[in-house]
């Protein structure tokens, strides 16, 4: 029978690979979003939401993200790191595919906005399929519950950054 240890290990490191899917997928959307046929922007849109802006904000969070990688030094007896492991991946795995099935259910309607505009397409159409149909963000959703499973399971810095940022996120919105 695996060790504790060794389980929790096994699910980090299948944890870190499941994370990348829902990441490529938006940064992707991002990237085609850019090429597309702009139509009408509502607020600074047209200012703040361009490649440079992208670039000038994603490289210091990411940045920060790695900088900040570092275990958060607490000592959990077997029982509790057990239930932190349980819950932790009850939240982060379905947390990540919820992204994922938002990202993949907007398809090429998918477009960053931010609390200053909002750029759309020239063809732009509201998605009510998929996830849509019972959330109104589940991006938002499923990475907030990603946050906090993931500060569950691997306990560093960077994801109480992450749960702080998805909270001010959702305060904010």
């Amino acid at each position: 029978m695996m060790s504790l240890n060794a389980i929790e290990k096994w699910t980090r490191r299948v944890g870190g690979l499941a994370m990348l899917a829902p990441l490529i997928a938006i940064l992707i959307g991002i990237r085609r979003g850019l090429r597309r046929p702009r139509g009408r922007a509502i607020g600074r849109a047209d200012a703040i939401l361009q490649r440079r802006v992208y670039l000038l904000i994603g490289a210091p969070y990411f940045g920060c993200c790695i900088l900040l990688w570092r275990p958060i030094r607490v000592t959990l007896p077997a029982p509790e790191r057990v239930a932190a492991l349980i819950l932790g991946a009850l939240l982060y795995f379905p947390g990540l595919a919820l992204a994922l099935w938002g990202r993949l259910a907007l398809g090429e309607m998918y477009n960053v906005s931010s609390g200053f505009g909002v750029q759309m397409y020239a063809d732009q159409r509201l998605i009510t399929r998929g996830p849509y149909t019972y959330v109104r963000h589940p991006i938002y959703l499923g990475l907030l519950l990603a946050a906090w499973g993931g500060l569950l399971l691997y306990r560093t810095w960077t994801l109480v950054f992450l749960v702080v940022n998805a909270v001010t996120v959702l305060v904010v919105q």
